[in-house]
Formats: C-alpha cells, structure tokens, sequence
C-alpha cells in the first residue's frame, strides 16, 4: 500500500479524488441519479443541489461536500477548482462528466455546470430555544414542493430562524424543493416535529403562536408581534389547521382580501405573515 494513502497517524484516511465519468450507466451515476427518488434520499441522507454559487454558498455556512459533479467545460476555471480541492480535502468525491451525464442528473437539458451532493440536516425542536426578536414558521403538513421551498426561502429573506415541518409533509431535501429555496436551504434550520411535540414544546418555548384562521381571526396586522418570541403558524394549502392546531394558538390571524380570488397562495401567505411579524426589526439601512 502506498503511503501516500496513510495519515501521520497510521490508520488509513479516505483521500478525495477526480474521476472521470463519461457513460450513463456508471454505478456512481445510477446512485446519484436515485436521489431523485425519496426512498434513495432517506436511505442515504443525502440530497443535491445544483449550481456553483449555491454549492460555494453551502462550504461558506459550513456544510461538507459528498460528491461533487461538474461539467468537462467547468474544468481550470478557478471557483471550480477550489470547490473540488476543498471536497477531496475532506474525503468527499469529485466526478468530471459529460454535459450529457450532468443533463442526465438534474433531469433538465441545459444544466447548471456544477452539482453538490450534501448529506441531509435536521434540527430537533427540543433543541429550539427562541430567543427575544425571533421568528419561527410552522407548517402544518405543507404539501407542495415549490410552496416549502418558496418559504424557506422567504423565512431566510426575512431574518426568520428556523421553519418546523408539522405531521407528513413534502420533503424540504426534494430537488423541487431545493431548486425553489434558491440555496436557502444551506441557511434555514429545518425542525420536524409531531403535532404531539409542538404542542408539548410550546408550553414551555415562551413563544406567540399567531396562526392564519378563518374563524374568529383579527386583522394580521393588528396582533403584537414585540413582546414575544413569535411562530407563524400556517395550515396545509387544502384544509388549513386542524382544531387541535388552531387551538393552540396565542392568536388567530387573517389576512383582508378584496377581489373574485378568494384564498392566497401558502408560500404567499407566509411571506405577507413573516413581513409583518418581522415589520419592526427590519429596516433597509441596517444588514443583519
């Protein structure tokens, strides 16, 4: 065995390298195409994200790199070549392929040149302790990937702290999902809970649930956002909150409409909340 494979320490280290991989039927190209599927993601806990300035996003916030794709034509440009050398320094693979395998990963026909593969991260609500001027979303069994995806991203533009996932919901790790976080994924805590654990861990949390409610809801923008760490609470985009949901809440929220739609978009919605639970600690002058 070389010794180019051994740590000072003796034992062996798992060195990064470059494949390169033209064909379509490469078994590292069948597994990484499988994360496609939930089953794979779950099995792994893995997901992919694609594009250069999200995968160099997600180093900055300290995430680790798995394996990492990017196209022949991305090869000697300087931001590529320091993504790969940070991936093999850390154990994690980097594969040269074709535009044709890259097209055949993220299932589009001009695809973005590079592709990270991360392993997948949760936060536990036990480990949620809401400090004074945060803000926390909690979706309750949200289904639609573009929607979860959308306000994940929305609750990162905002200053929020985290979004709870509440009961089975769509999976924040999908690459639809991911593709609409616009790498706000990599910032966003992501918490799954019971309806069980949220209820427990709100008697204790010292936050305002505020939940948008048809029945017997005020004005949103009339609630008290200050004195309270606060959780937007939202319900799922075709029945909306449960009764032992909506029972919890501190307050019951509604949104004035006018005009033939009758009902907001989820993602829209949460962002209307957000910015207006959030009216008083932002400001354009101030960067967080």
């Amino acid at each position: 065995m070389s010794h180019d494979n051994h740590h000072h320490d003796g034992g062996p280290r798992r060195v990064g390298q470059v494949k390169e991989v033209t064909s379509l039927t490469n078994p590292i190209i069948k597994d990484i195409k499988a994360l496609a599927q939930k089953k794979s993601r779950d099995e792994t806990r893995s997901f992919m994200a694609e594009g250069l300035k999200l995968v160099i996003d997600a180093l900055e916030l300290g995430w680790t790199i798995k394996t990492l794709v990017y196209a022949k034509a991305a090869k000697g440009k300087t931001q590529v070549e320091q993504v790969a050398l940070k991936t093999v320094s850390t154990g994690g693979l980097v594969l040269e392929v074709s535009e044709k395998v890259l097209s055949s990963i993220t299932r589009r026909d001009n695809p973005q040149m590079v592709v990270g593969i991360f392993e997948q991260r949760y936060r536990s609500l036990r480990d949620v302790k809401p400090a004074a001027g945060e803000t926390y979303v909690a979706l309750d069994r949200v289904r639609d990937p573009g929607n979860l995806g959308t306000i994940i991203r929305t609750a990162d533009a905002a200053g929020a702290s985290g979004v709870i996932l509440l009961g089975d919901t769509t999976d924040p790790f999908s690459l639809e999902t991911v593709r609409a976080t616009m790498g706000s994924v990599f910032a966003m805590p992501v918490i799954r809970a019971s309806n069980a654990d949220f209820i427990k861990w709100h008697k204790s949390a010292g936050v305002r649930v505020v939940a948008t409610h048809l029945a017997g809801a005020v004005d949103y923008r009339t609630i008290d956002y200050r004195s309270k760490p606060v959780v937007i609470l939202m319900g799922n985009e075709q029945a909306g909150l449960p009764d032992e949901l909506a029972k919890e809440a501190d307050a019951l929220a509604r949104i004035p409409q006018q005009g033939r739609a009758d009902s907001l978009n989820l993602g829209i919605a949460t962002g209307i909340m957000l910015f207006e639970a959030r009216r008083h600690l932002l400001d354009l002058d101030a960067k967080a």
